[in-house]
């Protein structure tokens, strides 16, 4: 107690609970400054994440498909084209991949919406429809993989299977701005330069 707490006679309780809140609330803002002056890049907000996850959730087949076709185009792949056919031992599309002008792939891609994991079977499936007709396959899903799914993908002997899961999909969306707006804000923190003041 400092004495001019000692000589106080009476205390407001409503003026003890607002400073108290004020109180909170700066040591919350000074938290929040210290924070993003101590890092460069404050962590994302999960919010347009689960957003995203569920609105391709929800896309109908051919559009999951289209949408496929879109981000291998944007990322580099030419002639790719959905087949579209029932019955074609889940192959949804080919496309090419060139590197460096020389050395082209020829591959195929299933994409499918799950909503949970993608196990071994899938992927023998989709193997098992490829084999012969391309160098390299490309699983791209809206789930994730389970570790015999990651196994099956890279067994030895076997053609390779890219895969790509839900949060790789959604990074992949944002770095190529497909349905995510991302808007760069710049954060202005004022301090006043006392040394400047006495150097007058």
């Amino acid at each position: 107690m400092t004495p001019k707490g000692r000589a106080t006679g009476t205390v407001d309780p409503q003026e003890v609970n607002r400073f108290g809140r004020k109180r909170s609330f700066d040591k919350v803002r000074e938290a929040g400054t210290t924070e993003r002056a101590g890092s460069d890049e404050v962590d994302e907000p999960q919010t347009w994440r689960n957003e995203l996850l569920h609105t391709l959730k929800n896309l109908s087949p051919a559009a999951f498909e289209r949408l496929s076709q879109r981000i291998l185009r944007e990322s580099g792949f030419t002639q790719v084209n959905v087949t579209g056919q029932s019955g074609d031992g889940g192959i949804d599309g080919i496309g090419i991949l060139q590197f460096g002008g020389f050395v082209s792939f020829r591959v195929l891609f299933q994409c499918k919406r799950y909503k949970d994991t993608v196990g071994s079977a899938p992927i023998r499936d989709f193997r098992g429809a490829m084999v012969g007709r391309a160098d390299r396959g490309l699983f791209i899903t809206t789930g994730a993989f389970t570790q015999d799914a990651r196994t099956e993908a890279t067994r030895d002997g076997a053609p390779l299977i890219d895969l790509v899961d839900g949060d790789m999909l959604l990074d992949k969306l944002k770095e190529l701005r497909l349905g995510v707006h991302v808007e760069t804000r710049t954060v202005e923190d004022e301090t006043v330069v006392h040394s400047f003041f006495d150097e007058i």
